[in-house]
């Protein structure tokens, strides 16, 4: 509305690893911004989204799944992130399966502040086959934890999307926006490679990478180029923990490895709106994921 007072405010979305969080917020941003893929623990860093609706700006922090077991020095890094993020915010999306919660669901909602409201999101709605158990699940949640709304919904429906942003909106203090309007992320365009390269690295290896491997840009240069306007040279190491986890993303006769390759660079180019050459190696680092040194020196808090 004309003449409404400017909000903003930071939105945490906290939850069990695999529960939707990425796909929920790049449909928030209305962009993909976090990357999403089927394996558990893709998430590793707070990556801030921004979305400008009307008179509010939404700045969101996706945040990695909360980890209850493998005590690394990796999953120490994941859950400090995650508890940072809850303290310091001015209302957290605790996102869940609809009709579900399990207890590591439990030990993400015990780490609520009082004082910050918390929007319970039951997400994947689509995939539930009775609405009607739907209420009484609500209920015995509600028994819980007393959050300030309950929205049952689907990442991939707009509609959800839309009600959403309304019941957030709400609880955003009145102040001027962070950011310009157009922004989308405060991310560097050398982390989203990083990224987009982990992405593609999980999606084509399924089940068979455990989600230990990493991916570090080591060369990330803008050149000038008058064919294609921007020209961005990309070098990129997949870090594994072991000899055998090498061969599976190198693939037969490399195959596996060009088309990581292929992937991140088509995503890149329409990400970047530049020409993109990417090289990628592997390489085997034993141990890294319980190592607070390297798991630093990866870029991880």
């Amino acid at each position: 509305m004309p003449g409404e007072p400017q909000r903003c405010g930071l939105v945490a979305i906290v939850g069990k690893p695999n529960v939707g969080k990425s796909t929920l917020l790049n449909a928030l941003v209305g962009q993909k911004i976090s990357i999403t893929s089927r394996k558990a623990q893709t998430t590793r860093h707070r990556i801030t989204g921004i979305r400008t609706v009307g008179a509010v700006q939404y700045v969101f922090v996706d945040t990695p799944g909360f980890q209850t077991r493998h005590s690394t020095a990796l999953n120490r890094s994941l859950n400090k992130a995650v508890l940072g993020a809850v303290g310091d915010v001015d209302v957290v999306l605790v996102v869940v399966e609809a009709g579900k919660l399990a207890p590591a669901d439990e030990k993400v909602i015990q780490l609520l502040k009082p004082g910050i409201p918390a929007v319970l999101v039951a997400n994947k709605l689509d995939q539930v086959n009775r609405r009607a158990e739907l209420a009484p699940w609500l209920q015995d949640v509600q028994a819980r934890h007393a959050f300030a709304e309950y929205v049952p919904m689907s990442a991939k429906n707009a509609k959800d999307i839309e009600r959403l942003f309304a019941i957030v909106g709400k609880f955003l203090p009145e102040q001027p926006w962070f950011y310009e309007e157009d922004e989308l992320t405060d991310r560097s365009e050398k982390f989203l490679a990083s990224e987009t390269v982990r992405e593609k690295l999980f999606r084509l290896t399924g089940e068979e990478l455990p989600y230990t491997s990493t991916v570090v840009i080591d060369k990330f240069d803008e050149e000038p180029s008058p064919k294609h306007g921007r020209f961005i040279r990309i070098a990129a190491t997949i870090i594994v923990e072991r000899d055998g986890h090498k061969a599976i993303v190198i693939g037969d006769k490399g195959e596996r490895l060009k088309r990581i390759g292929t992937e991140a660079r088509q995503e890149l180019e329409k990400l970047l709106g530049a020409k993109v050459f990417i090289e990628l190696w592997v390489k085997v680092r034993t141990g890294w994921a319980d190592d607070e040194a390297r798991v630093r020196s990866f870029g991880y808090e």
